[in-house]
């Protein structure tokens, strides 16, 4: 029964329909997968952020929802075209699309197919400078924003790198960052800042100016531990990635909670014909018990997404598409599980 004035939290907001990925080396595949983009033209780019000892496996995979396959790009380096920590991946009204490095403090710039045109960048903390740049996001303008994580602030540019206006700084009070990962703006033409120390989301001006911010430190409905993204779909609806929680959460425009996700995936495509021709990896899995009784881990999130394989473990990144679909990055299974609107399931 639904209380009077409260929203009703067992509406199914979402239904999942699949999931793409599986750990790879490198080609067809992931290796701890940060952002997706879904491209105007269908096709998705991931990127493979590997780790230090597998700086070789850095990528893009470019792939459709449909698990076909169409080749990387990037790969580990400094030249024109490579990264080292890359972050966050966005694409401009025009197609091309831009990729974050941390490492290197630069927004690198490919074509839709990967080709790289160039870069843009400085080190430091003067306006218009960068330290640690997460993430990306293009408003209605095709101007970018940038939440430059180590500065505790959010930046925006032309898409060519001309500075245009900054805002935040370090704090914990309410217009205050401090780390800010996720960034989106919404239909609305709003900044919403997933600020990954404060726990919770702030939401911003196209000018920077402060109006709202929403949840708190905790594993309650509606609080964050750690959020890392955020995505706005047509109806404000605001999805958030609470990345220490293991889970993804949805409220209203308010911020208000809606209802959350823990992740349902199924056997990839990829990692299907994996099992397929890999018998000794098959066999021994197809005798594992890949969802245990949950009672055994005292309610730690990590630890219950660690062992039940159909959960969300690591979710990084949120991304909704024209169609209303959300698309969730997880890192440590690396995969990216996909969910629609449920009127279109």
């Amino acid at each position: 029964m639904q209380i009077p004035g409260s929203l009703d939290t067992n509406k199914k907001f979402m239904a999942y329909s699949h999931t793409v990925g599986l750990c790879v080396m490198q080609g067809r595949g992931f290796m701890y997968p940060v952002d997706t983009l879904i491209a105007d033209n269908g096709r998705m780019h991931t990127i493979s952020r590997a780790y230090t000892s597998a700086a070789h496996n850095l990528r893009i995979t470019i792939y459709d929802t449909d698990g076909e396959y169409y080749g990387v790009y990037g790969g580990y380096g400094s030249d024109l075209g490579k990264f080292i920590w890359p972050s966050s991946i966005a694409a401009d009204h025009d197609g091309n699309v831009f990729v974050s490095d941390e490492q290197l403090d630069r927004i690198t710039i490919y074509t839709s197919d990967g080709s790289p045109i160039s870069y843009w960048g400085t080190k430091g903390d003067q306006p218009g400078e960068l330290n640690g740049p997460a993430s990306l996001a293009f408003d209605k303008n095709n101007d970018i924003f940038v939440s430059d994580h180590q500065n505790n602030r959010v930046q925006k540019f032309t898409k060519d790198g001309v500075f245009i206006l900054s805002f935040g700084d370090k704090g914990g009070n309410e217009s205050k960052l401090n780390l800010p990962w996720g960034i989106t703006v919404g239909p609305d033409n709003l900044v919403y800042v997933a600020d990954w120390a404060n726990h919770r989301v702030n939401k911003y001006s196209e000018e920077g100016d402060y109006i709202q911010s929403f949840g708190s430190y905790g594993n309650m409905d509606g609080q964050f531990t750690n959020p890392s993204s955020v995505a706005v779909d047509s109806d404000g609806s605001i999805y958030v990635a609470d990345w220490g929680n293991e889970r993804v959460q949805i409220l209203d425009s308010d911020g208000q909670f809606i209802t959350k996700l823990r992740g349902e995936a199924t056997i990839s495509r990829w990692a299907q014909e994996f099992l397929d021709a890999n018998y000794e990896e098959a066999e021994p899995r197809s005798r594992s018990n890949m969802e245990p009784d949950l009672g055994r881990f005292g309610g730690n999130p990590h630890e219950e997404s660690a062992h039940t394989e159909k959960f969300f473990w690591g979710p990084t990144s949120v991304k909704i598409d024209s169609a209303g679909s959300l698309y969730v990055t997880e890192s440590n299974r690396h995969r990216v599980q996909i969910y629609k609107p449920n009127s279109k399931a």
